[in-house]
């Protein structure tokens, strides 16, 4: 286990441009062309691109470089980020409709950080529901393609909805930028 004092050398899998994470014919965000056409189209295009700029920063580790915190007294870590946006996608959900709020998956409070914890079987959970996750609210809010549309008690537009979902996983990737660093070196956008 690397102590807070091990300072990693920094490092990029990219050659041509020393401040990229892969060199961009390597890099799947990337698409030659123009962007989508449309409002919507291009708020799924962000938001696309930044759940797949989580998964890039995490992808190659361990369960334990995965679970590594950053720094005291902070609960975050990488594999933490990832069950949070379990959270926060099945809450996103919740404000679709007016009923009773769909239950924490990991249970109260920071228990999405508390219970990141480096053991191959949590991490493997926390993927699998971040993709059921994320499914499940793409496909409610696919049902509602009218950005304009308010929607739940408190009568959110679904393009405030879909901004604020991209704003999360923006967040949250300016996290899990220096948090591999901090792992293993790796730097890049």
């Amino acid at each position: 286990m690397a102590r807070m004092n091990d300072q990693p050398e920094r490092w990029t899998q990219a050659t041509v441009h020393p401040d990229m994470w892969a060199d961009p014919d390597d890099d799947p965000r990337d698409s030659d062309g123009a962007g989508p056409d449309g409002e919507l189209a291009t708020l799924l295009d962000f938001l696309k691109s930044y759940r797949l700029t989580l998964l890039m920063k995490c992808e190659g580790l361990d369960a334990e470089q995965l679970a590594r915190r950053s720094v005291p007294p902070s609960t975050m870590s990488l594999l933490g980020l990832v069950r949070h946006l379990v959270e926060v996608e099945r809450d996103w959900r919740n404000w679709l409709h007016e009923g009773d709020p769909e239950p924490k998956l990991y249970g109260p409070k920071d228990a999405d950080f508390h219970g990141a914890v480096a053991d191959r079987a949590v991490v493997d959970a926390a993927y699998a529901d971040l993709e059921r996750e994320q499914a499940a609210t793409d496909a409610a809010l696919a049902e509602h393609p009218d950005l304009g549309e308010r929607l739940g008690k408190d009568k959110t537009s679904v393009r405030e909805l879909m901004v604020h979902r991209i704003e999360e996983y923006a967040r949250h990737c300016g996290h899990a930028d220096l948090l591999r660093e901090c792992v293993d070196g790796r730097v890049g956008q």
